[in-house]
């Protein structure tokens, strides 16, 4: 059942449509105007809105630019006097779909159900991004933790390349992440590729794509993350893992603005913004003559150094309380509490592991413990049972 909004300035139109649509067992209400329209609009959560074009005072039309404004529910536009120039126009605004005085029955439920479903489809993916957003938020209220966020909302705007260095489990990826959030290449895709976790042989392949027959297994052309990343980000994890004929071809790529596939031998034009992370130091692995300087120094306009939990205590208790809540919620019981004293003694391990290790501490003492966390549960359960 989808609640409607039906705006017609004729009585027996109103009357019309909402006996048709309350006998589908929708919830109707009624204007006769586009002022009351746009005040029930604010006052109410619809589905979605029949509006005619032609009204006396503001038209249709008006009313259409002020619920774009500040709505994101589906119109369809109805009309006596409907011509196929209107009814283009009316899509331009932002309408959903146009429908002939007098409806068409089965057209109009038709255009309301799918309405409806484009509004759930909206609903679902506003509340998806939330999660999203609320997966990959920085938390912490240290110094440090409010100066990396600073740091990220000067670097996101630009188009700079970043290069993200740090321990593992230290959020290196949410830094990442947080730099796409924010930047004007939001909407587009951010892809991720762990340079350490593809064997040597595959990488090209996985960076650049391959032409079908380019080897035995390529059994069909294939697009390459360069490619799937246009317009958007590309997030080279652990970079410092990666073959240096890989990195002898990123080089090119950053340089011209082009790749070829594996196999192909035609350049395809890539516009990706590159953030790179590593866990190693990359001027060592220089000195070694495991990286290209060359690359490092693409790679390293801007450098964001993220610090292990060890040197940042004073965020435990803030990330704790965040995973509480999180482990509680996705195990579908209520949160626990924890003792001050039981957050102090936290603070006192080194963390080697750093954020991701202290995530997997909570959730044991999550699933062990009973309704409140204590300084005892914490120093049996912050390393791994032995049985």
């Amino acid at each position: 059942m989808a609640k409607i909004l039906v705006v017609d300035d004729e009585s027996s139109i109103r009357r019309t449509l909402k006996e048709i649509l309350e006998f589908e067992k929708h919830k109707v209400d009624i204007a006769s105007n586009g002022a009351d329209a746009l005040e029930l609009v604010k006052d109410n959560s619809y589905d979605v809105i029949l509006l005619d074009i032609k009204m006396p005072e503001m038209d249709g039309m008006e009313v259409l630019d002020k619920l774009m404004a500040f709505s994101e529910v589906p119109v369809i536009m109805i009309s006596g006097h409907g011509t196929i120039d209107t009814a283009v126009e009316a899509i331009k605004k932002g309408a959903y779909d146009f429908i002939v005085k007098p409806p068409d029955l089965n057209r109009l439920l038709i255009a309301v159900r799918n309405a409806v479903d484009k509004k759930e489809l909206v609903t679902q993916t506003i509340q998806l991004k939330k999660e999203n957003n609320h997966k990959y938020e920085i938390v912490g209220e240290s110094e440090y933790i409010n100066s990396l966020k600073e740091m990220i909302s000067k670097v996101a705007p630009t188009t700079a390349r970043v290069l993200i260095t740090g321990e593992n489990g230290s959020g290196k990826e949410l830094v990442a992440r947080q730099i796409h959030e924010q930047s004007t290449r939001v909407k587009s895709p951010f892809i991720e590729v762990n340079c350490a976790a593809i064997p040597t042989e595959l990488i090209e392949s996985q960076l650049f794509g391959h032409e079908k027959g380019s080897f035995t297994s390529a059994v069909k052309q294939r697009k390459g993350d360069f490619e799937l990343a246009h317009g958007g980000t590309l997030f080279l994890d652990e970079i410092g893992d990666m073959s240096l004929n890989a990195q002898a071809k990123v080089l090119r790529a950053l340089q011209e603005n082009k790749i070829v596939r594996v196999g192909g031998e035609k350049d395809i034009a890539v516009d990706v913004r590159i953030i790179a992370a590593t866990n190693k130091n990359l001027k060592e692995e220089i000195e070694k003559g495991k990286f290209r300087e060359d690359l490092y120094h693409r790679l390293s306009v801007i450098i964001i150094e993220v610090l292990p939990l060890r040197d940042r205590k004073d965020d435990i208790p803030v990330l704790v309380k965040r995973f509480i809540d999180d482990i509680s919620a996705a195990q579908g019981r209520s949160a626990i509490s924890i003792t001050d004293e039981a957050l102090k003694e936290l603070r006192k391990f080194n963390w080697s592991g750093n954020v991701r290790e202290l995530h997997n501490v909570v959730e044991r003492m999550i699933i062990l413990c009973n309704n409140e966390i204590n300084v005892d549960d914490v120093k049996l359960y912050v390393k791994p049972l032995m049985l």
